[in-house]
């Protein structure tokens, strides 16, 4: 099993149940957190107060299926909440262009002024950086691939906190740049899950934006940190895979799961999925 960071030294544990041959069922189910579908967390709750993470309920059976075409997560409503302007930091990597926020005191009681706030709210979230880098989040993580369409930021966080990066791009940019984007997903090694025999994931979420607001044509993030780039073929978009993706260093719940939701609430992506499918039906 994998230890969540902030509960290595009190005990606390993922516990990643096997249903059939899915190898990996969601994990939400924080202390006090509402099983609600839209919602999947408790507004104000923070995540210290995590006891063990189980397998919530879903609406159908989870036993595994074939895909069968892209299913967007569910969105997330309410609020909105708005988050606190995090601090920018000096950059502690030399990639060029890149953007730093102050990650700062995650395994503490309370987060400090100016960094990340990283708690589980039910509500939907105006953040402060967009696209965002962390902060609130909701208490179910999206399923990590390629999405045709825009995610719930809510979601897409609590897989930054997991350690995936993500990629988002204006709605206008160029089919042939989308299909680029795509490929340099699919060619990403898939990560093995060890609380999860047989399972992977490339720990990557891709998503256009839903306007044109973005700072720039390609954004790739992860949690603290950014990149604004102009092309999918520039190459310091695999530099920051490399240096952020399921990072010990960089990722605050590492080893965490970005997939096992129940489809109709952590959506199932068009392509760049897990190996294993995941569960039919919602959770709660």
């Amino acid at each position: 099993m994998t230890t969540d960071r902030r509960a290595r030294g009190t005990g606390r544990r993922w516990a990643l149940p096997v249903a059939g041959l899915l190898a990996l069922t969601v994990l939400a189910g924080c202390s006090g957190a509402s099983s609600g579908a839209a919602g999947g967390g408790t507004s104000g709750s923070s995540e210290e107060s995590e006891g063990p993470m189980t397998a919530p309920p879903a609406g159908s059976s989870t036993a595994a299926a074939a895909p069968a075409g892209e299913v967007a997560p569910q969105a997330v409503t309410g609020g909105p909440l708005l988050q606190q302007e995090p601090k920018s930091v000096k950059a502690p990597e030399p990639i060029k262009g890149l953007l730093a926020w102050d990650t700062s005191g995650y395994d503490e009681a309370t987060t400090p002024p100016g960094a990340l706030e990283h708690n589980h709210v039910a509500e939907s979230v105006d953040y402060a950086v967009v696209p965002p880098v962390g902060g609130p989040h909701n208490g179910i993580w999206l399923n990590a691939g390629v999405y045709t369409a825009p995610v719930p930021s809510e979601r897409a966080v609590h897989d930054l906190e997991h350690g995936a990066v993500w990629i988002t791009y204006r709605p206008g940019l160029a089919a042939a740049d989308v299909a680029a984007l795509t490929a340099f997903v699919e060619k990403q090694t898939p990560i093995e899950e060890q609380s999860a025999p047989g399972q992977a994931n490339r720990y990557v979420v891709v998503s256009p934006w839903a306007d044109e607001k973005l700072p720039s044509p390609v954004v790739i993030s992860a949690w603290g940190y950014q990149l604004r780039l102009d092309s999918p073929s520039d190459p310091r978009l695999q530099t920051f895979v490399d240096t952020f993706r399921h990072s010990e260093k960089y990722s605050p719940e590492f080893g965490s799961p970005v997939d096992g939701v129940p489809i109709l609430t952590g959506g199932r992506p068009a392509t760049a999925g897990s190996v294993l499918p995941n569960p039919e039906g919602a959770v709660g």
